[in-house]
C-alpha cells in the first residue's frame, strides 16, 4: 500500500523532515511551501529572521549530521565557505560580568555563515539524496478528523483542493496557523504562551577588510541584570569574505535602521569594539531591521486529545528570541525525536505522532528555559516575569558567568550547555559547582582579550577615534 507524507514547509525542519520520512520508508514525500524557492543560498521572504545572525551550535550541527547520514552537511557547509568557530579560542565575548579570556583546548565548536547557506545546503542535500518533492502552495488547512488528519486543504484559483496524506508534518514555521486549523477540526484549548522583550534585530553586511580575515567572532552581550533594555552587537563571519554585523536591543533600546544611526548605536555599548570594527570596512547591503523576535511556545503535547497523523516540528511549535541562536538547533533536535520514532514502528505505528509531538516539546525544554529565562529581566517585557525559582536560578547563572571570566571548568559548562551538547544539568555538576564556589582565580579583564596581531588589525580598522 503507497504511503505518502506530506511537510509544511521548506524550511530547514521541514527539509529535515523530508529527508527523514524518505529515509524512514515513505513512498511519497511532499514539501509544500508558499515561497518560489531561491537557486541559490539567497534570501526568501518567508524566513524573516533570515537577514540576521544565525549560529549553529555543535548539538544542532550532530543532530545534522546524524539525520543526513552520507551527506556530511558540516564538510558541504565549511566547503561553500562557513565558518568553524570554536568557543573557548576563537571568540571574543563581553559578558555582563567581563569579559571571557580565550583557552587554547578543546571544545565546542560553533558553524557561522547566512542562514539561506545554511537552508540551501541542506535543501539542495535532500533533493540530491531523495525523491523529495517540492510544490509551491499555500496550506489553509487540515483535511480530517479530530482522531486523525488525512491530508491538507491547499488553496487553489478555483477552489481549496485537498491533498491526501499519511502523515502530515507542520514545519510552517513562525507563521504557522496550527492552532486555527486544529479548532478546524473540533480540537480547542491549545495553552500557548508568549514571551516579549520587544527585541528588534538590525542587520548589515560588510566586506572582511584585507588582514583581517582571522579576525575572531566578537561579540557584545546585552546585560539582563541591569533593569534597562537589552542592547548587544556580533560580528560574525560568513561566506563570501563577509561580515555580518548584528545589533539586538530590547523594548526602549532598539537600534535604528540608517547606517549613522547603525554605527553610533555599535559605539555606544559598553565596548566600541563592534563599532571600531566595521568603522573602517566596506558595507555591502542597507541595515534590515526585523522585529519578529518574541518567545512563543505552545503547549500541544498538553491536549487531552491528539490526532494521529499529525506532527509539529521547529519553529511551528516552539519560537525562540533569535538572539541566543538555538532555533536551527532545535529544529534538528525535533527531526532526530521523528527519526527515532518512525525507526522503531514506521509511520502507521498507533500514536507516533502523539509521541513525536512530546518528545520534539522535550527537545526544546532546555532552550526555551535559556531564552525565558533572560528575557523576563529585561524591562517592559510582555508575557512574564521572574519568579522566586528564576531569581535562584538566575543568582547561580550570573555567578558561574562570573567565575567564567577566568575559570576554564565555569566557561566549559557554560560552553557545552549553551551549544546545545550537554543539558542544563552540566551546570550542577560537582565540577562546575565548585568553579561557581571559588570564582575565578584571575582578576577581571577589562580589555578584549586580543593576541597583538589582532590589535593591530583594530587599530588598523579603527576611523572613530573612540
Amino acid at each position: 500500500m503507497s504511503r505518502r507524507a506530506v511537510v509544511i514547509g521548506a524550511g530547514l525542519a521541514g527539509m529535515l523532515a523530508a529527508a527523514v520520512l524518505s529515509r524512514a520508508g515513505a513512498d511519497e514525500v511532499v514539501v509544500l511551501d508558499r515561497d518560489e524557492l531561491p537557486e541559490g543560498p539567497e534570501h526568501r521572504k518567508g524566513l524573516p529572521q533570515g537577514r540576521h545572525a544565525h549560529l549553529l551550535m555543535a548539538g544542532g550541527m550532530d543532530a545534522m549530521e546524524e539525520l543526513l547520514p552520507g551527506v556530511r552537511p558540516r564538510k558541504r557547509l565549511l566547503a561553500a565557505g562557513a565558518h568553524e568557530i570554536p568557543l573557548n579560542s576563537g571568540m571574543l565575548a563581553l559578558t555582563s560580568e567581563g569579559w571571557l579570556r580565550r583557552w587554547r583546548r578543546e571544545g565546542p565548536v560553533m558553524v557561522t555563515c547566512s542562514r539561506a547557506l545554511v537552508d540551501w545546503v541542506v535543501r539542495s542535500a535532500v533533493r540530491e539524496q531523495t525523491a523529495v518533492e517540492i510544490r509551491k502552495a499555500a496550506v489553509v488547512g487540515l483535511a480530517g478528523s479530530a482522531s486523525r488528519v488525512r491530508g491538507v486543504r491547499i488553496a487553489a484559483p478555483g477552489g481549496d483542493t485537498d491533498l491526501e496524506a499519511d502523515l502530515v508534518v507542520d514545519a510552517s514555521g513562525r507563521g504557522t496557523r496550527i492552532v486555527s486549523w486544529l479548532d478546524g477540526l473540533g480540537l480547542s484549548g491549545v495553552q500557548e504562551r508568549a514571551v516579549d522583550s520587544g527585541l528588534v534585530n538590525a542587520s548589515r553586511v560588510y566586506r572582511v577588510p584585507d588582514g583581517a580575515e582571522r579576525f575572531p567572532l566578537t561579540i557584545v552581550q546585552a546585560d539582563p541584570y541591569a533593569s534597562r533594555p537589552a542592547r548587544s552587537a556580533m560580528v560574525m563571519p560568513i561566506e563570501g569574505g563577509r561580515w555580518l554585523v548584528s545589533c539586538g536591543g530590547s523594548r526602549g533600546g532598539e537600534p535604528p535602521a540608517d547606517p549613522e544611526g547603525f554605527l553610533a548605536y555599535t559605539l555606544a555599548l559598553p565596548d566600541p569594539i563592534v563599532g571600531r570594527l566595521i568603522s573602517g570596512a566596506q558595507p555591502l547591503t542597507d541595515v534590515h531591521l526585523s522585529r519578529s523576535t518574541s518567545n512563543v511556545r505552545r503547549y500541544l503535547e498538553r491536549m487531552p486529545r491528539w490526532p494521529e497523523g499529525l506532527v509539529v516540528l521547529g519553529d511551528a511549535l516552539t519560537t525562540f528570541n533569535p538572539a541566543y541562536g538555538h532555533g536551527m538547533s532545535v529544529a534538528a533536535f525535533g527531526a532526530r525525536v521523528l527519526d527515532r520514532e518512525l525507526a522503531r514502528g514506521g509511520m502507521g505505528a498507533p500514536g507516533l505522532a502523539r509521541r513525536v509531538v512530546r518528545g520534539a516539546a522535550h527537545a526544546a525544554d532546555p532552550a526555551w528555559s535559556m531564552a525565558v529565562g533572560q528575557d523576563v529581566l529585561y524591562p517592559g517585557v510582555r508575557g512574564g516575569a521572574p519568579g522566586a525559582g528564576d531569581r535562584v536560578v538566575t543568582a547561580y547563572t550570573r555567578r558561574m558567568t562570573r567565575a567564567a571570566t577566568g575559570s576554564y571548568a565555569a566557561a566549559s559548562a557554560i560552553w557545552d550547555v549553551t551549544s546545545l551538547r550537554t543539558p542544563p544539568g552540566r551546570m550542577f555538576r560537582p565540577d562546575a559547582l565548585l568553579a561557581a564556589a571559588v570564582g575565578s582565580p584571575l582578576p577581571p579583564s577589562t580589555e578584549p582579550p586580543l593576541t597583538p596581531g589582532e590589535r593591530e588589525v583594530l587599530r588598523g580598522l579603527d576611523r572613530t577615534g573612540v
